[in-house]
């Protein structure tokens, strides 16, 4: 029996190395992407705050996301590191495209869309398809992160049996 401990845990490990690989990417100017500071300016202008605010929702979403793989895992009736990359493909591909480009416009006061009006002032350009409007390699960086959170989940659940 899969335990639901190793998919909380390996979510924690997995956001952990996740938003570190998206932080690294920022740092080295692959990508302007900054998901903490996306996440919290969802709730403050505050610039400190929103990305204090944003870690920890980045954070409690990879520790949710770890508990749909995990059902994902049980109605699968197995768990690993290849089934975690395949999901975390499926993650990446559904938070580069409907998440980012659908979902969090309709939620966030302060996201621009395609459509916002050239007079209107959104702290946050729109992401566009996977991110690209954050840079060329923000699919790429975006794509890895995911990948490897995928494993990470998958490899503790696999584990915690």
């Amino acid at each position: 029996m899969m335990s639901v401990w190793g998919a909380l845990a390996g979510g924690f490990a997995g956001t952990l190395v996740l938003t570190t690989a998206l932080s690294a990417g920022t740092q080295l100017r692959l990508t302007r992407m900054d998901i903490p500071f996306l996440l919290g300016t969802a709730f403050t202008v505050d610039r400190t705050r929103a990305k204090l605010l944003g870690y920890a929702l980045h954070f409690v979403n990879g520790v949710v996301f770890a508990l749909v793989y995990y059902v994902g895992f049980v109605a699968l009736g197995c768990a690993g590191w290849k089934l975690g990359l395949l999901f975390g493909l499926a993650h990446a591909l559904f938070a580069g495209t409907t998440l980012v480009n659908v979902v969090l416009p309709a939620l966030h006061p302060r996201m621009g869309t395609p459509s916002s009006a050239a007079d209107s002032a959104p702290l946050l350009e729109a992401p566009g398809f996977m991110l690209l409007n954050y840079g060329r390699a923000t699919p790429i960086v975006t794509t890895l992160g995911h990948l490897a959170y995928g494993a990470i989940v998958g490899i503790f659940v696999a584990a915690a049996r």
